[in-house]
């Protein structure tokens, strides 16, 4: 039986943000509790990247300007896995876009 066609969803960020996306029946996951953000941010998302079994990685918007340099431009840059950010702010928007933009494709096209 391959692996490569049974991608999953992955989020990270705070307990809080995670809840919800494990309530709606995502298995992967890092809680990154907002006193650990500056320290344990960086490998969580690090970690979550260079796992095969992740096709789209999920994380609030504000989470993103937490990170190193180096990690910021990875997640900024992720074809594979799409990274999509949720939330307000400059790094926030339209999922749709954002994987438009990752993949080259619009997958909710309508024929």
């Amino acid at each position: 039986m391959s692996t490569t066609g049974s991608q999953e969803i992955a989020v990270v960020g705070s307990p809080e943000f995670t809840t919800g996306f494990r309530l709606a029946g995502v298995r992967k996951f890092a809680n990154v509790p907002d006193e650990h953000k500056d320290d344990d941010l960086d490998e969580a998302v690090t970690e979550t990247l260079d796992d095969d079994g992740v096709g789209i990685v999920v994380m609030h918007s504000e989470d993103v300007e937490h990170l190193s340099r180096d990690v910021r431009k990875r997640v900024e840059t992720s074809v594979e896995p799409v990274v999509v950010t949720l939330g307000g702010g400059a790094g926030g928007g339209n999922i749709r876009e954002q994987i438009k933009r990752a993949i080259g494709i619009d997958l909710m096209e309508e024929d």
